[in-house]
């Protein structure tokens, strides 16, 4: 709870509560601050510990108040405050708290604030949970929740009335506390009403007021045109195939087919999330205000190892997951798998090799060379390229990275003269590219239909000769037959849709970019497994030398091209032993791991060899 401080009219002395505590006045407390604003440089810059350490806290006493004692009343009001500052802007916050220490999240914390009344069904729920939690020993938080609301379902109306009549009765009190309360308080409730009202709004990239305004200007001389049209009139613009590319498909529909095609449901993120979903499975007559209150309470009430078993369901849910997931995704199109892999949060990202930031960083390289057109080469790139081949001729010995370095110096000592004869060349290679994506960009391919639509389009003919060739009538009457249509009914539709939205996007493909990234499968952990040895003494080899840390000084790849080289030269004896050492490790590791699976329960151990017969499976298509 906010700190409350007590106010008094003698501000020329402090207030003793008991024998040691000192109460401060507000006045006190803002008289304080404005010392210590006076006592800052002007000119304060660092951070607010640093300046806190240096000051003078003898200029900052005052009255009857000791250095000492303003130095503890500071640290306790600079709690309340977020830091991260410097000193100067946190004693604006600090004066501000002290004259309204309930402004914002914690007004609900004020003494006065009037508390909701409880609903009718939470008031039921309170009064019969002790009765039936003493009949009833044997039973969980769960199932005991579960009879309360059927119970409370069947409920005659005239005993509910009791529980309304109350809630009603609360109700009216409380609106009568809150009129109160906004009267007696009209500056809290005005920071209440006006949510973020401090915080100003986020200022806008030079390309968004570029594109509004431009955006703006198209439509108003084109008012029947659209966002695409302005797109294909300016393909300088150089908009990303995300930026045009939009499934057709809405949210519900896209799920309706996915999960028709066999993709499984996402299991809880965690133990507590999977009591919450079984536990709101029959709490349909609570309010949804009440139902996560009252799932926090229930798991409260659980023991650990009730909370744990339900945090192992957890666990092997999302083993059965990713696996049904994997199956999934083989039935899939490349560019399918990304798109499900990209709406999925749990996906087969999280834990792979594809989450470490050196793979971060090649994705991204990938991603933006198969949306972006690829940049036509420099002029010091012509140049380097003519004189390389020579320069190898002359030192052989020299390594490519210094090659490259060599080179790069050369280019700048050229005098300008000779660099236009590579200035014009790269000139006219960027004149050709820019051409040839604007070509590229002016032939979109047909926009894709929506599900609504392709079914519009095979029963107008119907509908137009039933309503006598009036168009309107026709297209309001397909309207209303489609909100009403059943799910089972839209998913031939559905799935035509998402067949045109292929299209659409593998059209556009073909013409931006032809390669697409590689899925790769999600590495999944089981606890306890032993790890995998080198299968060959190259690999032991390798792994010596990164471990001791010899070749750090060297790029990744420069590093492994040395630790072939000196693999080369290694004698044939010295690779006979690194071969038998694999070898012995090889030995052990089937040993721990025929260990480790007769530990498993059968569902793990069919778990992990179906994991790994997918991944076998995947390796060879590669």
């Amino acid at each position: 709870l906010a700190r409350q401080f007590l106010c008094s009219t003698e501000t020329d002395r402090p207030l003793w509560k008991g024998t040691d505590e000192v109460v401060w006045a507000q006045d006190d407390l803002l008289k304080l601050l404005d010392s210590m604003k006076v006592a800052l440089p002007q000119k304060d810059l660092t951070k607010y510990k640093t300046s806190e350490s240096h000051l003078d806290w003898q200029k900052v006493a005052f009255n009857s108040y000791t250095a000492e004692m303003c130095k503890q009343k500071w640290q306790e009001v600079s709690k309340e405050i977020r830091k991260f500052r410097t000193l100067t802007e946190l004693i604006f916050d600090a004066q501000d708290y002290i004259k309204n220490p309930y402004k914002g999240k914690k007004l609900k914390k004020h003494p006065d604030f009037p508390k909701k009344p409880l609903t009718p069904y939470f008031r039921f729920f309170m009064e019969k949970r002790a009765k039936y939690a003493k009949l009833h020993p044997e039973m969980s938080n769960l199932d005991l929740t579960k009879i309360l609301s059927k119970k409370y379902r069947e409920l005659p109306d005239k005993k509910k009335k009791k529980y309304v009549d109350d809630f009603l009765r609360d109700k009216e009190t409380f609106v009568q506390s809150m009129m109160k309360f906004r009267e007696e308080h009209p500056d809290l409730m005005e920071s209440m009403t006006k949510k973020g009202s401090n915080v100003p709004e986020k200022p806008k990239t030079p390309q968004q007021l570029w594109y509004n305004h431009e955006k703006k200007a198209f439509l108003k001389s084109h008012p029947d045109g659209t966002m695409r049209e302005y797109i294909q009139q300016h393909p300088e613009l150089n908009m990303s195939q995300g930026d045009i590319v939009k499934s057709t498909l809405t949210k519900a529909e896209r799920h309706l087919k996915d999960k028709s095609d066999g993709r499984p449901d996402k299991p809880p993120p965690n133990g507590y999330s999977m009591f919450c979903a079984e536990l709101m499975s029959s709490m349909k007559d609570v309010p949804s205000t009440e139902r996560m209150v009252m799932c926090s309470q229930r798991w409260k009430l659980l023991k650990q190892n009730e909370k744990d078993a339900y945090q192992k369901r957890c666990e092997q849910r999302k083993k059965e997951y990713e696996i049904e997931m994997n199956r999934f995704l083989s039935t899939l199109s490349e560019q399918e798998q990304q798109r499900v892999l990209g709406e999925d949060k749990i996906g087969l990202k999280k834990n792979s090799a594809a989450s470490s930031p050196a793979s971060k960083k090649k994705n991204a390289k990938t991603k933006a060379s198969t949306e972006k057109p690829k940049r036509p080469i420099s002029a010091m790139f012509i140049f380097s390229e003519e004189k390389r081949a020579k320069l190898q001729q002359e030192r052989p010995d020299i390594p490519d990275s210094e090659l490259t370095r060599l080179l790069a110096r050369m280019w700048n000592e050229l005098p300008d003269k000779k660099k236009v004869k590579y200035k014009r060349v790269e000139a006219l290679l960027k004149a050709e590219s820019e051409k040839k994506e604007r070509e590229d960009r002016s032939r979109l391919p047909d926009p894709p239909k929506t599900a609504q639509e392709i079914w519009q389009q095979s029963v107008i003919g119907d509908y137009v000769a039933r309503f006598k060739n009036d168009r309107p009538k026709a297209h309001k009457a397909m309207e209303t037959v489609w909100s009403t249509m059943e799910k089972k009914e839209k998913i031939m539709w559905i799935k035509k849709a998402a067949e045109d939205q292929k299209r659409y996007e593998r059209d556009l493909c073909e013409m931006r970019s032809p390669a697409n990234a590689v899925t790769s499968l999600k590495k999944m952990k089981f606890e306890g497994e032993p790890k995998k040895p080198p299968s060959n003494g190259y690999q032991k080899f390798s792994q010596e030398m990164l471990s001791n840390g010899e070749l750090n000084h060297l790029p990744m790849k420069e590093r492994m091209a040395e630790i072939g080289s000196r693999w080369q030269r290694l004698p044939l004896k010295d690779k006979d032993r690194y071969k038998k050492i694999a070898e012995e490790k090889q030995k052990q590791y089937k040993v721990l791991l025929e260990q480790w699976l007769a530990s498993l329960s059968s569902q793990v151990r069919n778990t992990y060899r179906e994991y790994n017969s997918q991944v076998s499976l995947y390796v060879s298509r590669q």
